[in-house]
């Protein structure tokens, strides 16, 4: 039998979104699949935007209280019929042959869990666009997002996600992170023998933040997650975490030895650094507009998940504090 697929959807607001969701999702060369819709606590009412799709896709819509996406995507796991869950953000878009070539990618990969890289749609604005070139850029991410050759273990995340059901259900789902609950589940599974891969041609279109000041915010929630997670998951901390944190104080350093000293010498590397950058951007994007944005966009990403990584370091390991005290926010409450 060919594998049975759930798609899950966590979703807070974002009406406009979810409509862009489940119209590409209306053009799949297979439609043996359900949609489940668990709307976390939103404050407009999504059920009409739903409705429209009434009679074209396969669709479980339920309500409940606010308790952040993992939680949230485990309610909506527990309601699935089918052999595998496939989680997906509300701010996507997908091909058309999306969910065939998922179908094909689990019958010829062994795997317990997948995920697929994120990437711009010709559609989306320059900002977006830009965004989403720094957030899957080998000069910042090291295209871990993006390409298979950048990763020797895949760790799927939550935007683009997919588990054996049966496997999800042992290790009990995702746990009570509102922020890094993906990544904590993939190691997760590391750590109880499972497997993760890679499947390179079910890519997603990623809107993500549309401004500088929500990425901002988001990065840097996301770098003070990873200290948290470093913590949970010891056996799969690396270096590399604290690059944007060595990038942001060595930028300071810079200016420091360029007034003090009057040498400039830490400032040419970000010089360099910077017209790396600019240069990879034209060629990917083949737009200047977008390149000078990305640039922007890529020191705002350094320096933003730089700081959230230095203070949740600091909090979790000068401090002593738990990561419960130190980012409540980041935790569900019971």
């Amino acid at each position: 039998m060919r594998p049975t697929i759930s798609i899950v959807v966590a979703i807070f607001n974002r009406k406009d979104e979810l409509f862009e969701l489940l119209n590409s999702l209306t053009f799949q060369t297979d439609k043996a699949f359900e949609v489940i819709i668990v709307d976390d606590g939103s404050l407009i009412d999504l059920k009409p935007t739903i409705q429209n799709f009434d009679g074209i896709l396969e669709i479980k819509y339920f309500r409940k209280d606010n308790s952040g996406p993992g939680l949230t995507r485990n309610y909506g796991a527990k309601r699935a019929q089918n052999d595998w869950l496939l989680f997906v953000d509300s701010d996507v878009i997908v091909e058309k042959d999306y969910i065939e070539n998922i179908k094909k990618d689990i019958e010829t990969i062994p795997c317990d869990a997948f995920g697929g890289a994120d990437k711009a749609h010709k559609g989306f604005n320059l900002m977006q666009k830009a965004i989403s070139y720094s957030m899957t850029s080998v000069f910042t991410t090291g295209g871990i997002r993006g390409s298979k050759k950048a990763v020797s273990r895949f760790q799927p995340r939550s935007f683009n996600m997919g588990v054996n059901k049966a496997v999800f259900e042992k290790v009990g789902g995702f746990s009570e992170m509102r922020i890094g609950e993906d990544p904590d589940l993939s190691m997760t599974l590391w750590e109880k023998g499972f497997t993760t891969a890679f499947f390179d041609d079910i890519a997603v279109y990623h809107k993500r933040r549309v401004d500088l000041g929500k990425f901002s915010k988001q990065v840097y929630q996301f770098g003070c997650a990873r200290p948290i997670l470093n913590q949970r998951h010891p056996n799969y901390v690396k270096i590399s975490f604290a690059f944007p944190t060595l990038f942001m104080l060595g930028y300071i350093l810079g200016f420091i030895e360029y007034f003090i000293l009057g040498r400039g010498i830490i400032l040419a590397f970000y010089g360099l650094y910077t017209f790396l950058v600019l240069f990879h951007a034209m060629i990917v994007t083949r737009n200047i507009s977008i390149a000078g944005m990305a640039v922007i966009s890529t020191y705002i990403q350094m320096f933003s998940y730089g700081y959230g990584f230095l203070k949740s370091w600091v909090l979790l390991n000068i401090f002593r504090m738990k990561p419960e005290d130190a980012f409540p926010k980041h935790f569900h409450k019971k």
